[in-house]
This record gives C-alpha cells, structure tokens and sequence, in this order.
C-alpha cells in the first residue's frame, strides 16, 4: 500500500537528500518546515550546508508549479511532493497542546493529512525523539529516518577478536612464521587488518591479518612518546595508529580506555612524517548559542572545547622531565603551529596533504560531516576517528545513526582502514570502579 510521509526539518537537516529516499510513496513538507530551514541557510556548518542544498533542491523542483498541489519527485521512483500547512482551525484547536509551537504546526498537518487521505497510511518521520513520542500521543504513526542506519550496533565490527588455542605447537607455530590452521578460526570471518588476541593456556599473543599474504603477523609492545599501551587492546590500537599503509584509523570505546591518549601519542612519535598534526573534535555548544557568541578570535572561541585534548597533550608532556627536549618539543610544535586546533567548520573544499589529523569525540558527527572529512585526505594523510557511540550529545543522532558507527561499518574490510574497540578501562583504579558502580 502506498504511504505518505510527513517529514519533519530534522530529517533534511541530517540529510539534504532525503526526498529521494522515499522511493515510491508521497511526501508531505510542512510549511513551518521550510520556514524553519531558512533559520539555518547561514553558516559554515554541515546542517547549514544541508539546509541550503535542499532548498535549491525545492526550488529547482517546483518553479511555475502549484507546490500546493501534488507534483513527482525527479527519480525512478513514481513517488509526489507537495509543501502542507493547516487549512482548518479546529485542527489545531483539538490540539492537546497549551503552546503552539512550530512542533505542533507540524503534527496539525501530520493530523490533517490523515483526515484527507483516511484510506493510505501517513507517518510522521522526524529525528526528533520527543516529536514522536508526542506524534503517537493524539494517534499519528511516527518513525525515525532510517537511512544510512546501523541495524544493530551490538553486531558492530569490533576490530578485534579473541580466542583460545589449546594446541601449544599450534600457538608457538604460528608465533614463529605467522600461519594458523584453518580450524583455529572456524566460524571467524577473517577480515583485512583485524587482530586477534591468541591464547594459550596463560599467555596472550596479538597478531594482526594481512589478507593478500593470508598470514598473520605477530604484534610487539611497543612506547610512543612516553605512552605505552596498557593491555592488548591498545596494543593492537597503536599498531594500527603507528602503521603508515593504514590511513584511516577508528577507535570506538568507554571513556577512560585511552583513545585520544594513543592517537596523539603516535602522532608525536611520527611527527617527521607528517607536515602537520591537526587536532579537532565537534563542538556542541550549550543553549543552542553558536560558538560565534563567544568573545576573541576562533582560536579563543574553540579553545574551551577543545580542553580535553590539551589536557591528553599534557598527560603525554609530563612523561618527561621539564628540561628533557622530548618535553620542549611539544611546546615548540605547538608554537610553530606544526601541532593545532582546528575547527571541523571550515574543512569543506580544504585538500588536506601530509597531515595526521585526529578527530575527537567522533560519535558526535553525521555520517556526512564523516564522508566530509575523510575526502578531504591527500597524498600522505592519515585521519584517525576516536569516540564512543554511546556518548551522543549531538540532537537528532544516536547509536546507530552516527557518523563514527556507519564509518565502522561502512569502512570495514578496506585494505587502508583499521577499527579498534577498546573495552578495558586504564584512567585510574577509582575510575574504573565509578564506571562499574555508578
């Protein structure tokens, strides 16, 4: 049966191209929809840039056309557009709302497009969680966008895989020339630069997969400025980070596992390598304000973001002595900007070349503002995502719609990408017991 859906600003502000997705059933825009977009026509950010993508989109779509009226989507598809407001004052009135906000113009159109069309099925399709529940509230059906869409983030690739041997002269055979018997990973797909924690009895190996040569090769412990890994895990992530035919690095877990630790801690170590080390993360700022409300220039404005990185650099610098020059380096690199800030805002239409560039707090970002990011890499880069999926504070996004979650996903079997989960805890002892217990 053909549907109609409803579709709320959040869904073209995720994805500009949303209209497309809806293959053969009809869509509805709100009017306060598009009122509500040209609130977001200016600025350099990604909801911005989707915004003003898709009112050209509209406009291209309906000149010299009653846009009031049904009219086809371009496409294969046979689906139809048409832009709705509410036509009948009592819709509102029947309304269980005191304020009449633009949310609710919203479900009054939803609520008169299921009057008008009492044969079809109308959806109410938002990334709003709380407009949804509000949509089933008076009787609307409501769904999130689910395109692009992780199905379970509990089946997420993990990067890594642990097993038991219990053959000695298998474990101490593959150690030596790196081969494995085939029944060793019955039932394991085995997938380009995935590791796998081998164990024997008491002992741990870490081996990493080449799949051309089919082998596996034995992963040592290893410092990096100072910092050296405190488990497997993160063993296997600074093998990753430290290898230059990776060039796009994810690591996913819990706060306090060493993320961000790690990938500054490798890109010092290979700082000869690279012309510059870029830091950034997301800024999701408080109240709704824009970080243009700060006072000072961009570096002053983003700097009270971006303190959880300085405070990584910091953990790293004091490994040494103030007088040792592995201690004055990261001063001077900072100073002559080889290692800095930058802001994700202004990375569209940049070429990034020889650049480490480590992106923070990644969970935070649409698969888009991912896609943006990683197509920005020349000659010689390598990007490297950290966060943990299930830390969103971005509106409208969630564990399986976020960008760090369909990068790891999507990435997943390239020979020029390694995804890393760490699970084992090493701030501190109080630390890991606050997260178990709180």
């Amino acid at each position: 049966m053909k549907k109609i859906f409803v579709v709320d600003t959040s869904v073209f502000l995720f994805d500009h191209q949303a209209i497309r997705n809806f293959k053969d059933n009809d869509v509805v825009i709100p009017i306060t929809v598009i009122e509500e977009l040209d609130k977001f026509k200016k600025g350099n950010e990604t909801k911005n840039f989707e915004a003003r993508n898709f009112m050209r989109f509209i406009d291209s779509i309906t000149q010299k056309k009653e846009i009031d009226q049904w009219i086809k989507i371009p496409g294969k598809g046979n689906g139809k557009l048409k832009i709705g407001w509410v036509r009948k004052r009592e819709t509102l009135q029947n309304l269980p709302f005191v304020e009449m906000i633009n949310d609710h113009l919203i479900l009054a159109v939803a609520k008169e497009t299921l009057e008008e069309n009492s044969t079809k099925k109308v959806i109410l399709v938002s990334k709003d969680l709380n407009l949804r529940i509000k949509a089933r509230a008076i009787g609307l059906e409501a769904e999130d966008y689910q395109t692009g869409k992780i199905d379970s983030v509990d089946e997420l690739f993990l990067g890594i895989v642990e097993k038991k041997i219990t053959s000695k002269a298998v474990f101490e055979e593959g150690i030596r020339n790196g081969f494995f018997p085939s029944d060793v990973f019955l039932g394991i797909e085995k997938i380009p630069n995935q590791y796998f924690i081998l164990q024997y009895n008491r002992s741990k190996k870490i081996f990493k997969y080449n799949e051309f040569s089919d082998r596996f090769f034995h992963v040592g412990d290893s410092y990096c400025y100072g910092i050296k890994p405190r488990n497997e895990e993160q063993m296997a992530a600074m093998d990753a980070l430290m290898d230059p035919t990776i060039k796009c690095v994810s690591l996913q877990g819990a706060p306090g596992t060493g993320k961000t630790l790690l990938a500054l801690a490798a890109a010092l170590e290979q700082r000869r390598n690279y012309k510059q080390i870029y830091l950034a993360r997301p800024i999701v700022p408080l109240n709704n304000k824009d970080i243009g409300f700060l006072p000072g220039d961009i570096k002053s404005k983003i700097n009270p973001y971006m303190e959880p990185l300085w405070d990584n650099l910091k953990v790293i610098q004091n490994q040494f002595n103030e007088k040792e020059k592995e201690y004055q380096r990261i001063q001077e690199l900072v100073e002559k900007e080889k290692l800095m800030i930058t802001p994700l805002a202004f990375i569209r239409g940049r070429s990034l070349s020889n650049v480490f560039f480590i992106i923070d707090e990644s969970q935070n970002l649409t698969p888009l503002e991912i896609k943006t990011i990683v197509t920005r890499a020349g000659e010689g880069t390598k990007i490297v995502f950290t966060g943990d999926i299930r830390q969103i504070d971005t509106p409208y996004l969630d564990e399986h719609s976020n960008g760090l979650s369909v990068l790891i996903e999507k990435m997943k079997g390239s020979e020029l990408y390694a995804h890393v989960t760490l699970k084992q805890g090493v701030r501190s002892e109080l630390a890991n017991v606050a997260s178990e217990r709180l």
